[in-house]
């Protein structure tokens, strides 16, 4: 079963989600077996390289306010631990761009540690409160999952892989996909956005019948 999960590494329910469908994916052990593949996705591919303080953005780009901004934080922690995944606390946090840290994940693919370099993404935005654009944090993460930070330094400091994950994003772009996490199952079967355990659990339950 192939699966592709498109998201971005600045997306808390992208990582709620893979949790979930971790669990899923280990509950049907002998009966399914899986390949993950990451896609890119920018939640803000104009965010300049400062990044935005994180009340400030999300009160602009969703019309809410500052309080339901923070009930909604609340609720994407308690999600969080429900899966197994503790979010830092990111009071006074920033939203970054992430297209550098996509050119490297699209460069892990081809290493054999694409979900290594993502996982460890995810918890240098959420636990470590750190900047996923900032090449110094970049490289130390790829240091972390046994990556070449040499080569990495190499792809940041140039144009490396960006058609190709231009071109991927466009890709999933021109099917429809406009909010993430995404799950692409066997390339026809979209389960959209961070699932509980039971629905992903069911759904690649029905999907490997019908497939």
């Amino acid at each position: 079963m192939q699966i592709d999960i498109v998201s971005d590494v600045s997306c808390p329910w992208c990582i709620i989600g893979y949790k979930s469908l971790s669990k899923a994916i280990s509950h049907l052990a002998g009966e399914i077996t899986v390949n993950i593949d990451w896609q890119p996705f920018e939640l803000n591919p104009q965010m300049p390289p400062e990044g935005q303080e994180i009340g400030e953005h999300i009160t602009q780009k969703y019309g809410i306010s500052l309080e339901q901004a923070e009930q909604n934080r609340e609720a994407i922690k308690q999600r969080g631990l429900e899966v197994g995944y503790e979010f830092g606390n990111r009071g006074g946090g920033r939203i970054f761009n992430t297209f550098d840290a996509h050119r490297l994940l699209h460069w892990a693919h081809e290493c054999g540690k694409q979900t290594e370099l993502k996982l460890a993404l995810f918890d240098l935005y959420f636990k470590q409160s750190g900047n996923p654009s900032d090449h110094k944090q970049l490289l130390e993460v790829v240091e972390q999952v046994g990556l070449d930070s040499e080569k990495a330094a190499e792809i940041l400091n140039s144009d490396m892989f960006e058609q190709d994950v231009r071109k991927a994003q466009a890709h999933y772009q021109q099917a429809g996909i406009s909010s993430v996490p995404a799950v692409i199952v066997n390339n026809k079967h979209l389960i959209s956005g961070g699932q509980p355990t039971e629905i992903f659990e069911q759904a690649l339950k029905q999907i490997a019948k019908e497939d």
